[in-house]
């Protein structure tokens, strides 16, 4: 997984993280977008434990992707209503 912190101007840690195989990739729906070529999403590459303790530290988290959205389920942030799809990626965005 490819994982970046943010931090916010008062210093809150927000985790964009994102499958590694969908990184540099654009998908759209219906007036929708997932833009994972910004910067916001290229990060660097973690595992699965690396990943887990950014997103217990932090007060918002994105996630993109079937692995990254398995591993929100695990941390017990996210549940199925926090799941959408756009052409078929799964993502969420959760305030913690």
């Amino acid at each position: 997984m490819i994982a970046k912190i943010h931090k916010t101007p008062e210093g809150e840690i927000i985790v964009a993280v994102c499958d590694k195989n969908l990184l540099g990739q654009k998908f759209e729906e219906d007036g929708l977008i997932i833009d994972l070529s910004s910067d916001f999403y290229g990060g660097d590459e973690m595992n699965e434990e690396e990943v887990g303790d950014l997103i217990r530290n932090a007060c918002m988290v994105n996630l993109v992707g079937p692995r990254a959205i398995k591993l929100g389920f695990v941390e017990e942030i996210i549940d199925d209503s926090n799941v959408k799809k756009i052409a078929g990626i799964p993502y969420a965005n959760v305030s913690l």
